[in-house]
C-alpha cells in the first residue's frame, strides 16, 4: 500500500458571527469574559508565515498513520479546528470532521506541537480568534486502481463511470460490492456507480477464486459538480 500526504492552509476560513467565551479567573474573585472572534482583521498565524507552517506540517505529520491503522484507499480531507489566544498558546482543539483510523488525532498532535503563534489583531488589540486547518490524506493500493472522473469522488444521483483494475486478478474474477447505492458492471472492470445520499461510498473488492479480500476504497459522495 502506498501512501501520499498532502497539507493545505485554508486562510481566511471564518464563521459568520463572533462567540463569546469565558476566560480563565484573573483573580479568585474576579472573573473576566473575552470574546472568540470569528472574524477578524489581521488572522492568528504561524511565526514565519504560511510557507513555514505548511514545511512544519509537511515534517512533522505522520502519513503512514491511516495505512499503520488499516484504511482503505482513498482520499481524506481532515479538517481541526482551533483557538489562539491572546498570548499565542492555542487551546480548544477539536476535530470538525470524524473520518477516524487515527487521521484527526495525528493532525491534533501536530498542531499541539507548533508552539505559540502569533495572534490575531482586532481594532488594533491582540485577541483571542478561531483558525481552521484541513490536511489531505491520499492513500493508494498497489493492488489496485479506482479511477473515478474525479479521483475517489462519485456524484449523487449520477450514473458515474467507475474502472477498477486489480493487478494479476482477471476482471471476470473480481467481485465488487458498494455499501450504498446501485452498481451495474459494463464488463472488462467497468461500472456504474449511482449514490442518492451524501457522505462516503466502500467499494469492497473480492478475488471470487480464492474468496479472499483484495481491498477498499472510500470514495467522497457529494453533489458539487
Amino acid at each position: 500500500m502506498k501512501f501520499i500526504l498532502q497539507a493545505s492552509l485554508l486562510l481566511g476560513c471564518f464563521f459568520p458571527i463572533e462567540i463569546m467565551a469565558q476566560a480563565p479567573l484573573a483573580d479568585s474573585t474576579r472573573m473576566e469574559k473575552a470574546p472568540t472572534f470569528e472574524r477578524v482583521e489581521v488572522e492568528a498565524g504561524y511565526p514565519g508565515g504560511p510557507g513555514a507552517w505548511r514545511k512544519f506540517l509537511v515534517k512533522t505529520i505522520n502519513p503512514a498513520v491511516p495505512v499503520d491503522q488499516h484504511s482503505p484507499a482513498g482520499v481524506f480531507t481532515v479538517m481541526i479546528q482551533f483557538i489562539v489566544n491572546k498570548d499565542g498558546t492555542l487551546t480548544d482543539l477539536k476535530p470538525l470532521t470524524t473520518y477516524g483510523y487515527g487521521m484527526e488525532q495525528e493532525v491534533i498532535r501536530v498542531i499541539r506541537l507548533s508552539g505559540k503563534w502569533t495572534p490575531a489583531m482586532q481594532n488594533g488589540r491582540q485577541v483571542r480568534a478561531y483558525r481552521k486547518q484541513p490536511v489531505t490524506f491520499r492513500v493508494e493500493e498497489d493492488g489496485f486502481e479506482i479511477i473515478t472522473s474525479n479521483p475517489y469522488t462519485l456524484f449523487m444521483n449520477k450514473e458515474n463511470v467507475v474502472r477498477i483494475k486489480v493487478h494479476k486478478v482477471k476482471p471476470e474474477d473480481v467481485q465488487v460490492t458498494v455499501s450504498q447505492g446501485t452498481f451495474t458492471s459494463l464488463g472488462d472492470g467497468s461500472y456504474i456507480v449511482k449514490v442518492s445520499n451524501p457522505g462516503r461510498v466502500v467499494i469492497r473488492l473480492y478475488n471470487s477464486k480464492k474468496d479472499k479480500e483484495i481491498g477498499a476504497g472510500s470514495l467522497l459522495v457529494t453533489d458539487l459538480q
